[in-house]
C-alpha cells in the first residue's frame, strides 16, 4: 500500500519506506535511491534507469515493466505492471522543494513477478530514448544499418527493441542532424541560388507544381516537381571525353520517393565521370524528356553521340521525340550490357551462359561475336529456338559496330568534340 501522502514533502528528511513501510523492511538502499539529485542523475556512472525506465530494481532484475500511477512536478509514483497480481513492486518519489532534490519516499522491492513478466524488450525504451543514444553513430555514418544500431542499443540498455522502433529512432536522429523531409525540399531554392552564385556557369532548372486548396490556386505555396543540374567542370570535361553518354537512375527511398537520374561520360582511359543530374517524380516519358532535353541543351550538344541506357520504354519515347535532338545521325542508341545480362539471367540461370553473353557483347569483330554466340546457343537447347538474326543479336552487333566507328572517328580526330 502507498502511505498517506498528507504528510507534506517539505522538510521530510527520511523516506517513510526506510523505517518499515516497505514490504522489505531490512532492505539496504544505495545512496542514489535515498536522494536523487537532478544534477547527479546526469552524471555518468550514476544509475538512473529506475526513474527513467523503471526497468531495473535494486536487485538488478531486468526485463520487468511498470506503469506510472501519478506523475507531476512534485510527485512520481510507479507500480509494476503486475501490481496486485502477485507483485508488490512500487516506487514513490517526492520533490523536496527546499533542497531541490527528488527523494524516494517509498520503495517496495524486489519484483516478485519475474517468471511471468520478464521480457527482452521494454516499452519505455521508446524511439525518443534510442534516437538520443544512436545520434553519435548516425552523425558519424548516416548509412549505418538498422541492425548495427539495434545491436548497439541492446548491448547498452540490456533490452532488445523491435526493428521498427530502431528504424523510427534513426529517422528522428537523421531529421535532427540533417533536417526533416519538408525542410530539405524547402531548402532547394536556396541551394540552387547558392550553387549559381558560388560557381558561376552552373545550370539548375527547378520545376514546381501549383498547390490547390478546395479547388482554389494557392499562389503562396508550390510543390517540388523536378530538378536538373550540372556544373561548369562537368560541361567542360565532357568536351574531352569519348562521344558517348550513359543514362541510368536509382530509386529514392524516403517519405516522398522519386528517382535520381545521372548521365555518365567516359574519358580516354575509361574512367567514368558524372556530368548531369536530375531529381524526377519517376521514370516516365515526360520526366525523362525533361532530363534528356536539358542534357542535350547544356552538356552534350555534339553530334554523333552514342546513348547507352536500359530498355525502359520512357527512355525510348524520349529519345525518339522528333524535336528532342536524339535521333540519328545526331545520336545513336545502344543498350547497357549489364541490364541485358540481368534480363538474360531472369530466364537463363547458368553463370557460364551469362559469361558467354558478356564475351559476345564485348566482341570487337562480327566474327568474334558469332564465335561466342554460337557457343552460347550450344550451351542451352532453348537458344536453338533463337535464330541467328534475332533482334537482340542485331542490336548487339550494331552496338559493337557503333563503338568501333565512333572510336575510330574520335581517335583519328575526324569528330569535332
Amino acid at each position: 500500500m502507498i502511505a498517506d501522502d498528507s504528510a507534506d514533502d517539505i522538510g521530510a528528511s527520511e523516506p517513510a519506506g526506510a523505517g518499515g513501510g516497505s514490504s522489505s523492511g531490512t532492505q539496504q538502499y544505495p545512496p542514489h535511491f535515498l536522494s536523487l539529485g537532478l544534477d547527479a542523475m546526469r552524471q555518468p556512472g550514476v544509475p538512473c534507469e529506475v526513474a527513467g525506465f523503471g526497468a531495473r530494481d535494486a536487485e538488478g532484475s531486468a526485463g520487468v515493466q511498470y506503469k506510472v500511477v501519478e506523475s507531476d512536478y512534485r510527485r512520481y509514483v510507479g507500480k509494476c505492471s503486475e501490481f496486485g497480481n502477485g507483485c508488490t513492486w512500487l516506487i514513490w518519489l517526492n520533490l523536496q522543494q527546499r533542497k531541490g532534490i527528488w527523494e524516494v519516499k517509498r520503495y517496495n522491492g524486489p519484483h516478485t513477478c519475474l517468471a511471468s513478466s520478464i521480457s527482452s524488450d521494454h516499452r519505455r525504451l521508446d524511439y525518443h530514448v534510442i534516437s538520443v543514444f544512436i545520434m553519435p553513430m548516425v552523425r558519424a555514418n548516416a548509412s549505418v544499418s538498422i541492425k548495427v544500431l539495434l545491436n548497439a542499443t541492446a548491448s547498452h540498455y540490456g533490452f532488445r527493441p523491435t526493428y521498427r522502433r530502431v528504424w523510427m529512432a534513426k529517422q528522428k536522429a537523421v531529421a535532427l542532424i540533417y533536417g526533416d523531409w519538408d525542410e530539405s525540399y524547402n531548402e532547394l531554392p536556396r541551394w540552387v541560388l547558392g550553387v549559381q552564385v558560388t560557381m558561376p556557369g552552373s545550370i539548375a532548372v527547378l520545376r514546381t507544381s501549383p498547390v490547390r486548396v478546395r479547388g482554389q490556386l494557392d499562389e503562396s505555396k508550390a510543390y517540388f516537381h523536378r530538378l536538373f543540374w550540372t556544373f561548369p567542370p562537368c560541361i567542360e570535361a565532357f568536351r574531352h571525353c569519348k562521344p558517348l553518354v550513359s543514362i541510368d537512375g536509382t530509386y529514392i527511398y524516403g517519405k516522398y520517393g522519386g528517382t535520381l537520374l545521372v548521365a555518365i561520360a567516359q574519358d580516354g582511359n575509361s574512367n567514368i565521370l558524372p556530368v548531369a543530374f536530375a531529381l524526377i517524380e519517376g521514370e516516365n516519358a515526360e520526366s525523362l524528356s525533361f532530363f534528356l532535353s536539358h542534357l542535350r541543351q547544356h552538356v552534350t550538344p555534339q553530334l554523333g553521340l552514342l546513348v547507352i541506357s536500359d530498355r525502359h520504354n520512357g527512355i525510348k519515347v524520349a529519345l525518339e521525340a522528333p524535336n528532342g535532338g536524339w535521333l540519328p545521325p545526331a545520336a545513336y542508341r545502344a543498350f547497357c550490357i549489364r541490364h541485358v545480362v540481368a534480363n538474360f539471367a531472369l530466364t537463363f540461370k547458368s553463370k557460364e551462359a551469362r559469361r558467354l553473353l558478356v564475351n559476345a557483347a564485348y566482341a570487337k569483330t562480327e566474327v568474334e561475336f558469332h564465335y561466342w554466340f554460337d557457343i552460347l546457343r550450344s550451351e542451352d537447347p532453348a537458344w536453338n529456338l533463337c535464330p541467328v538474326t534475332s533482334s537482340d543479336q542485331r542490336l548487339l552487333i550494331l552496338y559493337v559496330i557503333l563503338l568501333l566507328i565512333l572510336g575510330w572517328l574520335y581517335n583519328s580526330g575526324r569528330m569535332d568534340m
